[in-house]
Order: structure tokens, then C-alpha cells, then sequence
């Protein structure tokens, strides 16, 4: 029997792949090494996995389960790190199991094994019921789910046009090469370039009657151009303007990209990326950088690239509005939530001006958080979290509901690997765009005093997700409505609260664009999660800015 028609059969007798979370240049890989022709090869059929879903279902409910789910899952992941002339690393790496979730005696229980047969997985549902119950004795009070009704067989894909897996690595080695060459060429002194693809391949099965196939694609490009000036001893880098996304390799291939004019000849993309004219472009604004000017601390208005406002968005607002962290259920990565209970419950806190509309969403197209249905069987849906400035809701999951007055939960559960156990992450949040025909050349002639800052840099924001500073790639100083040259040291402060009150002006839908973070760490033990934030570009007025370089 060969390897492709065995693994089409009831299931992998090897017991398949453990979960091994080895940092590869930083990046978290999860599963063995393995050739990239492994990564083609298909996983069990939809029906065998289902026959085996029902094993876990069954097996938990004779133990005394009164909820049962069974996540069979293979993840896929691949990674290419490149400097200069060189190629440093291609790592292939696949995970395989089973994640057995139950709730015994009004208490969850979990456990998963790489055991992929009708015994290794019902002994998982057996653990999971025993842990459950073993938990019931210091439970408080019982678990309330939200109801879910069950959805049947159905299935979802990301809609791909051209599978990132069956690229050959020749062809992505030649485009990395080629990226650092054309950045050496304009001034890059070094270069290094990695392309990121993963496919989850997640199959849901739960005692509510949900048999669920999906399989999901992410694509991510980046790299750092470093350029220097030996003789001041002195170095600046730009990192890639691009966006992670939920798409195939379209996204670099050209046949979705889209380009969105800035200022002085800036660019800006959406729905696709240039990953060479991005290179070239960071070349030559690294080596620009080496002259830039100082920035002179104190309140400017900022116009900030949607590149750059994703990263604020996420901390200020998507972290902040993850119920568990408002609870206090979660404190890890850096705390809890100021946007408290009372604060919402009073339907009338302002979060923003009134400009400020930011939505939680699992179904926008191409963006990473994007997925037919939750690790809990929920349909992906969108709703409101900020509207007209005002907080109106929470980012909420099957246990959580109740708990501020919704009768579904928002279908924002997620877990990294199918050994990880689901809980509340972030969906996609994002601000929408203005409604008024806007363009940044019309924000920015409007600003006599600013800096319009592109890109993410560094950050920190406090334990309660309200006090902060953000840097940025680049910064152009804006004197009385034209861009008058680049800025060096630039970061802003202000706190969540007042810093989106002091949202002026928001370019309209032409402008909008999405930035992703492609792994958000959460959780104890550490969870990674993929998720967008969208944005036009927008005007916040009257903000502090400090001087990063000034030596004390």
C-alpha cells in the first residue's frame, strides 16, 4: 500500500505528528521537518474523518459528557529566510492530531494525542471527560454555552487562486534573491527577505450536530533593508510594507495587486504586493534616513498609513475588548482591559470621537482572521465594538455570552494546533472608513503642523491596555499642508482614550487597506493566532511626540 492511499484510509496507523514549537530566525514552527513534497500530499478523507469525529463524540458521551467537540487537525508550514546573495534557511514542517474538548459535571476537560485511530482517539474523549470531572470538584459554577445550533456537513475554503504549496521552492528562493539584489543595487549595505505560508486544515465535529471541514491559507512576505554610513557609524533600517494575508501566492504573483497612490510618489497596496518595487523603495528611504532630521518634541497632528494604524488598533482596541482580558480572566502579554463593565454598561463611555467606528469581523475577504466557522462550530459573522465613538460590545465566545447579555456567542474561538485547547481570540477589528471622498494629499493639505508616518515600529502600552508610545518606519513632517522632508526619532504618547478622541479625519474607502500581525501571542501556556486590522489612512489631532534619540 503506498503512502497516499494509506493515509485515505480510517487513519494514520503511525500515529501521525506531534506538536514540536520550534523558533526557526524567531518564527514560531509548529510540527517535524519534512520535504515539500509531503506538504501536497492529501490529509484522511472527509469521511474517515468524520467516522473518527464520532468515536470522540461517543466515547465522551458514555463517560458522562453532557458537550462534546473533536478538532482533527493538520497544519501546515512553510518558511524561507534569505540574506544578501544566500539562502539561510527552508524549513517544511507539518503537525497531525486530535483535540477532544468535553464538559462533565458542568465543567470543561481537554485533551489531545497524535494517536490519529478509533482507540488512541477515544481514549483522548475518556482523558478529557476524567480530567473534566477531576476540575468539577473545584468548579464554582457550571459552564453555561450559548446555544449553537448544529450546522451539519458543510465545508469552507479560502478562496486561493493559486496554492503558496505548490510554488516550487525554486521559484521563492528566486524571488527573495531577487529582492535583496535590487535592494543592494539602491543602497541597501545589507538585506535579508523571508517568505511565510501556512494551511490549516481544521475538521470540527460536535455533539450540537456540526461536521465541519475547512481549509485555511495565509500568506506573508517581509524583510528588513539596512543601510549605513561607516564613516559616522551609523545604520537605519526599513522593514517591508506589506500585509499578511489570507490569500494564495496571488498575492505576490501580481494577479491581485492593487496599488494605492500616496503623496510624493508613496505607495501603498491592497489586495496584492510588489515585493521587489517594496524592496527597492525601503533601499533607498534607509539610506534617506541616514540624513533625515531630528523631529523636535511636542503636539503634532498626525496622519498615520494604515500600515502603521493596524498596529494601534490591535493593542488599543482589539486586546482591549477581549472579554476575558476585561474580566480578568487573562493577563498574559501584557494585562487586563480598562474598558471595564461599567464603562459599557452605561452605553454612553467614549471610547473615540464620533468619527470612530470600529467593527469586529471573521468574514472581511483576504484578511487572516477570515474563516467560515470558529474552533467552536460558531458561523463567522460581523458586529459593532465602537460606534459613533461609543463602546457597545465585546469580542465574546460560547462561555461568555451569558455573561453580558448575548444569546450567541461571536464566534471568535480559536486554538493554534489541534494539542491546543480553543479560547477567546481577537477577529479581525477594524476602523471604518470615512464617508466623505477624501484622498491623504487632501488629509494632509489640511494640516499645517504634523507628521505622516508609515509603517510599524516599535511599541509599549501598559498593563491595562490604556497608556502608550509607537514609533513608526518612516516619518514625513508635514508644514503647512505639504510634506517637508523626513523626520528621524519619532514616537507619540497619549492614552487609548484620548488619543481616539482626537481622531479628525478619515480618508474614504478607496484608501482602505488592511495590516496583519501573523502570529499574536495569548494565553498560558502561549497561543499563536493570525489576525487584520483594517484602516484608511486618518488624522488625530493634538498628539504628544517625543524625541527617541535625545540622550538623557
Amino acid at each position: 500500500m503506498n503512502r497516499r492511499h494509506f493515509i485515505q484510509q480510517a487513519g494514520l496507523g503511525l500515529g501521525a505528528l506531534s506538536l514540536a514549537n520550534v523558533p526557526v530566525a524567531g518564527i514560531p514552527v509548529m510540527g517535524y521537518a519534512v520535504s515539500p513534497e509531503r506538504l501536497l500530499e492529501p490529509g484522511i478523507d472527509v469521511a474517515a474523518k468524520k467516522r473518527l469525529s464520532d468515536v470522540a463524540l461517543n466515547a465522551a458521551k458514555s463517560k458522562g459528557a453532557t458537550y462534546a467537540d473533536v478538532r482533527i487537525g493538520r497544519y501546515l508550514q512553510q518558511y524561507l529566510f534569505t540574506r544578501e546573495n544566500r539562502v539561510q534557511s527552508v524549513t517544511n514542517a507539518e503537525s497531525f492530531g486530535v483535540g477532544v474538548r468535553v464538559i462533565a459535571n458542568g465543567t470543561w476537560g481537554f485533551a489531545a494525542t497524535s494517536d490519529v485511530t478509533p482507540d488512541g482517539i477515544a481514549k483522548a474523549a475518556q482523558t478529557a471527560v476524567a480530567i473534566a470531572k477531576a476540575n468539577a470538584r473545584l468548579q464554582k459554577e457550571p459552564v453555561q454555552l450559548a446555544p449553537q445550533a448544529g450546522v451539519g456537513d458543510v465545508s469552507w475554503k479560502t478562496p486561493i487562486k493559486r496554492n503558496a504549496f505548490e510554488v516550487p521552492v525554486q521559484e521563492k528562493v528566486d524571488l527573495l534573491l531577487k529582492v535583496n539584489g535590487e535592494a543592494m543595487k539602491n543602497g541597501a549595505a545589507f538585506m535579508q527577505s523571508n517568505l511565510f505560508f501556512i494551511n490549516e486544515q481544521k475538521y470540527f465535529a460536535s455533539t450540537d450536530g456540526s461536521y465541519i471541514d475547512q481549509d485555511i491559507h495565509r500568506i506573508w512576505p517581509t524583510f528588513t533593508a539596512t543601510a549605513t554610513d561607516r564613516q559616522a557609524g551609523k545604520f537605519q533600517t526599513r522593514d517591508a510594507i506589506s500585509s499578511p494575508m489570507g490569500m494564495g501566492y496571488e498575492y505576490l504573483d501580481g494577479s491581485a495587486s492593487e496599488k494605492i497612490p500616496g503623496p510624493n510618489g508613496l505607495v501603498g497596496y491592497r489586495n496584492g504586493y510588489d515585493m521587489v518595487e517594496d524592496a527597492i523603495m525601503a533601499a533607498k528611504q534607509a539610506k534617506e534616513k541616514l540624513t533625515a532630521r531630528t523631529v523636535q518634541a511636542g503636539k503634532y497632528d498626525l496622519v498615520l498609513d494604515p500600515n502603521h494604524l493596524g498596529l494601534t488598533i490591535h493593542e488599543s482596541v482589539g486586546h482591549p475588548t477581549e472579554l476575558d482580558r476585561v474580566l480578568g480572566y487573562e493577563a498574559n502579554y501584557a494585562g487586563t482591559s480598562f474598558a471595564t463593565l461599567d464603562k459599557w454598561k452605561t452605553k454612553s463611555f467614549n471610547y473615540g470621537s464620533k468619527l470612530v467606528n470600529i467593527v469586529a469581523d471573521k468574514t472581511q475577504p483576504y484578511t487572516l482572521g477570515t474563516v467560515g466557522y470558529d474552533d467552536e462550530g460558531v458561523p463567522a459573522k460581523q458586529w459593532d465594538l465602537i460606534k459613533d465613538g461609543v463602546l457597545v460590545n465585546y469580542q465574546a465566545i460560547r462561555d461568555q455570552a451569558a455573561i453580558i447579555g448575548e444569546k450567541a456567542s461571536h464566534g471568535c474561538c480559536y486554538a493554534d494546533n489541534w494539542s491546543s485547547v480553543q479560547f477567546q481570540r481577537m477577529p479581525n477589528v477594524s476602523l471604518k472608513a470615512g464617508t466623505e471622498k477624501r484622498s491623504v494629499n487632501d488629509m494632509i493639505k489640511d494640516v499645517e503642523k504634523g507628521i505622516y508616518i508609515i509603517g510599524r515600529g516599535s511599541y509599549s502600552i501598559d498593563q491595562q491596555r490604556y497608556n502608550f508610545q509607537f514609533g513608526g518606519q518612516l516619518f514625513y513632517e508635514i508644514k503647512n499642508g505639504q510634506l517637508a522632508g523626513m523626520l528621524n526619532d519619532v514616537a507619540y504618547q497619549s492614552n487609548t482614550q484620548e488619543f481616539w478622541n482626537s481622531c479628525a479625519q478619515l480618508c474614504d474607502q478607496d484608501d482602505y487597506r488592511t495590516f496583519g500581525s501573523f502570529f499574536d501571542g495569548k494565553g498560558q501556556p502561549s497561543q499563536v493566532s493570525a489576525v487584520s486590522h483594517g484602516s484608511a489612512t486618518t488624522r488625530f489631532n493634538g498628539v504628544n511626540v517625543i524625541n527617541t534619540g535625545r540622550k538623557i
